[in-house]
């Protein structure tokens, strides 16, 4: 199986989350390991095959997706391998193809507001991976706490989320590049087309509720004049 990277997303501190669009369903596939998470050794950059934009040949891979997390696939990291990066303009036109107006058209009516964000109840839902082409520009900033925030709408919802985009990040995974999300916001106000890469975590209870649920995140941000930025 081969894909092409379109989410990069930070997890604990050495740990990622990748997913990207199967070439040949055009569907979204996240690999995944049987036992743990994927580490940075696996990015690009490590000599790894996962990047933004990058072909990741993943070899044969085994089905092992449930609601919502329908995308999971368990592959042999020791074979996958970067077949190629795709060039910007093609990388961006396959974002605009596979991107849908609307975060209920993405994640179907399991998506629920929940304030500030939304979830997904355990169990339910049909995808847990998308690319939203906003109604209008999102808002993209580092809040009092140190945290990257994104506001965004589709027209019916408008969530305030936390945006996990590995590229955003020091190599710590945890301090915000200012200057980069500052940049980005301002590019964003000058009219850049913005596609917005979603996706549902791994389930856990937030503070002050009663239940584990699947929360909205911002996974990337891609931008029109230049989609195909990698972490080098």
């Amino acid at each position: 199986m081969r894909i092409v990277v379109n989410h990069l997303t930070r997890m604990r501190p050495g740990r990622i989350c990748v997913a990207g669009i199967d070439v040949s369903t055009g569907e979204h596939v996240r690999p995944v390991l049987e036992t743990t998470q994927l580490g940075r050794d696996m990015l690009v950059r490590s000599g790894g095959p996962f990047d933004i934009a990058s072909v990741a040949d993943l070899g044969a891979t085994r089905h092992v997706g449930k609601p919502p997390e329908t995308e999971d696939h368990v592959f042999d990291p020791k074979g996958a391998t970067q077949a190629k990066v795709v060039a910007a303009d093609k990388f961006w036109k396959l974002l605009m193809k596979i991107g849908k107006p609307t975060l209920a058209g993405i994640f179907g009516p399991a998506l629920e507001a929940r304030t500030p964000g939304c979830a997904v109840d355990l169990g339910q839902g049909n995808a847990s991976l998308g690319c939203l082409i906003p109604a209008s520009a999102p808002e993209i900033w580092v809040d009092g706490w140190d945290k990257i925030r994104i506001e965004l709408t589709d027209g019916t919802l408008t969530p305030n989320l936390s945006v996990t985009d590995l590229r955003l990040y020091e190599d710590d995974q945890k301090t915000p590049r200012r200057k980069l999300v500052e940049r980005i916001a301002t590019r964003i106000k000058k009219g850049v087309g913005v596609v917005v890469a979603v996706g549902l975590a791994r389930p856990w209870q937030k503070p002050g509720d009663t239940e584990r649920r699947h929360w909205l995140q911002v996974n990337n941000i891609h931008l029109e004049d230049d989609p195909a930025w990698q972490l080098g």
